[in-house]
């Protein structure tokens, strides 16, 4: 079966020989980078858009990271493979970290999937390999450089899918990435690096994210303020009581034995959060719950829009954009968070709700050196593989790419070519920002009534 398959990835080169895979040219018509950001702008709270612009500016990279919108359309325009699997939808290198499974290992794995939904494979690779292109370059490395950390990438991806796709398929599905076995077969700088950060993020709890995030008001428990991050609603009793009606509904759509260890906590407060760079003016919420012992628990109740990939791929089987955030990433993920669920807003503004800050690694690439940063690709292209590879399409994939380096190549190639349009359009974002067809500001003026006029709005919003 193996072999069939991998011939018939094979046979597919004669359609979309990989070479082609190269291919990148910005088509004649294509909007500017300024329309097609104020596009993807739409129906955010337009006083949290400058904020976006603002955290957008800091460097090509920190653009490309807020612009997977732009990219889906340019992929459009590309030649594929012809081989769908359930893709991320915005794979760059941030969106890969560690965090805690049911069972409390650390492991690392992808971590976003607001986009995620079915497409060409080789999309989510593309983007995972000019990313790595940008980051180099962000860090003055060369030329040279940023080709071989997309050779390393691609054949570390090339290397993994070949292996994952003669696997057991139910092996393959119980397969994790455990960071303290990473650890240990990593070099000394990376071993030492892992073993710090495990050791710290063992130490986080619902417990030192209550300390750092509450605060005691006579006797009453309340998420603190923290401008322009974090901002309290206008009348906090009614966002309480707005949450805790929205929550039910969202433990509906949770297995039973964890609707019932919800139950056992009750919504106390609840308040706007800013997060990321591409998700800012989205609306996204933390509620505090506490158990009957006053045991915290941390819910983020984020929007969820239509995927990027959407308009350029076949229609979501879930009508429910939650839902096939939930289900996109329990997909993918090796394990997922036992409160990963979804519930509907006025007017069909949908959600899904997670754990806050549960036991998360993210990667600091300021940090970084050349050598790390290639040993991280490598392991992001291992990554990668996997979770395609549980769309049972490994074994063509395999065939596609071959044995050899022509597709690493052309993928070389392409991150090098993207990245210099990423850098083009990044320049021309700054020339609107210059010339006032964008705000930047890196917080709104007149914070305090800015915010708790959105606090009010966006609280209603979860009626």
């Amino acid at each position: 079966m193996f072999k069939d398959k991998y011939s018939a990835g094979k046979e597919l080169r004669l359609k979309s020989p990989r070479s082609k895979m190269s291919f990148w040219k910005a088509e004649t018509k294509r909007p500017s980078a300024v329309d097609m950001i104020k596009k993807s702008n739409h129906d955010r709270l337009p006083e949290l858009v400058p904020m976006r612009h603002f955290r957008m500016k800091q460097s090509p990279f920190a653009f490309y990271r807020a612009t997977a919108s732009l990219m889906a359309r340019d992929l459009a325009h590309t030649p594929a493979s012809g081989i769908i699997v359930q893709g991320c939808g915005d794979c760059h290198l941030m969106n890969f970290g560690g965090f805690g499974t049911p069972e409390r290992h650390i492991i690392m794995d992808l971590n976003d999937f607001d986009e995620t939904l079915p497409c060409p494979w080789e999309w989510d690779l593309k983007r995972l390999a000019t990313s790595f292109v940008l980051a180099f370059r962000d860090k003055g490395f060369s030329a040279a450089d940023s080709e071989n950390v997309v050779i390393n990438l691609v054949s570390s991806y090339q290397q993994s899918i070949l292996e994952f796709a003669q696997m057991n398929f139910l092996d393959l599905w119980y397969l994790k990435f455990d960071l303290e076995e990473m650890a240990q077969d990593a070099n000394v700088e990376i071993r030492e690096r892992l073993i710090s950060r495990l050791e710290k993020v063992k130490k986080q709890t619902h417990d030192t994210v209550f300390y750092k995030m509450t605060s005691d008001i006579l006797g009453k428990f309340a998420i603190m303020e923290q401008l322009p991050l974090i901002i309290r609603p206008a009348n906090p009793e009614h966002a309480v009581s707005v949450a805790r009606t929205f929550i039910n509904q969202y433990k509906k759509t949770l297995q039973p034995d964890r609707r019932f260890l919800l139950d056992q906590y009750e919504v106390y407060d609840v308040a706007l959060k800013v997060v990321g760079v591409g998700s800012i003016g989205t609306r996204c919420f933390v509620a505090l719950l506490l158990n009957d012992q006053h045991e915290p628990l941390f819910i983020q109740i984020k929007e969820a829009r239509q995927s990027v990939l959407e308009p350029y791929n076949k229609a979501s089987r879930y009508k429910h954009h939650g839902e096939r955030i939930v289900q996109g990433q329990r997909l993918i993920q090796s394990a997922s968070d036992i409160f990963l669920g979804w519930a509907t807003g006025p007017g069909g503004r949908d959600y899904y709700l997670r754990q806050l800050r549960d036991r998360k690694i993210s990667p600091i690439i300021e940090t970084m050196g050349k050598s790390m940063l290639s040993d991280y690709a490598r392991a992001t292209g291992r990554v990668l593989a996997k979770a395609h590879c549980k769309s049972h399409k490994g074994a063509e994939i395999s065939g596609y790419i071959g044995k050899g380096d022509v597709f690493a190549k052309a993928i070389a190639v392409f991150g090098k070519a993207y990245a210099d349009q990423t850098e083009k359009d990044f320049a021309d974002f700054l020339k609107g920002i210059k010339a006032g067809k964008l705000r930047a500001e890196e917080k709104p003026a007149n914070s305090m009534k800015v915010f708790t006029t959105i606090g009010k709005q966006s609280m209603d919003s979860l009626k």
